[in-house]
């Protein structure tokens, strides 16, 4: 589609303005996560067939019925660097980045936009407001989206 073709689309009644977005609006729900011990190829591998561009790391579990807390981040830019490198790290608590960044799911996008920049990150997880548990991630692309499709 060109440029020309999509001048007349003014986005989605579903997709708020920028302005008004917050991260729930933008950010993809849910987590895909692995054990710390997972391999740079695992990594990679579980990336490229479901189509996604951050795993989460979990740390080990606290205790019974305890969901283990989130212990970093790997993106596909850490897993195409460890690949060119011959000492590239082996596993993914190797290559995560840590701490995982979070933002709540109420906080307004533009601030969450800000918070990535801030940090260097491409990926920052989303958790409830309430009870603080990861509920999804939200990427410099989906921020995109809302920023080229929001309504005007």
């Amino acid at each position: 589609m060109s440029e020309s073709s999509i001048q007349g689309i003014h986005g989605s009644y579903l997709m708020p303005h920028f302005d008004h977005a917050t991260v729930a609006d933008a950010m993809h729900p849910g987590i895909l996560s692995c054990e710390p011990d997972a391999s740079l190829t695992e990594v990679a591998r579980m990336m490229s067939t479901r189509h996604v561009h951050c795993i989460v790391i979990k740390a080990a579990d606290d205790g019974p019925g305890d969901e283990p807390p989130l212990w970093g981040l790997v993106s596909d830019l850490d897993v195409v660097r460890a690949g060119l490198r011959p000492d590239a790290p082996e596993t993914a608590v190797e290559l995560a980045v840590k701490p995982v960044i979070k933002i709540e799911t109420t906080a307004a996008l533009r601030d969450a936009a800000q918070l990535m920049l801030d940090k260097g990150a491409s990926h920052v997880v989303a958790v409830n407001p309430a009870s603080e548990r990861p509920v999804g991630i939200l990427s410099t692309l989906d921020i995109a989206g809302v920023i080229g499709w929001g309504e005007m």
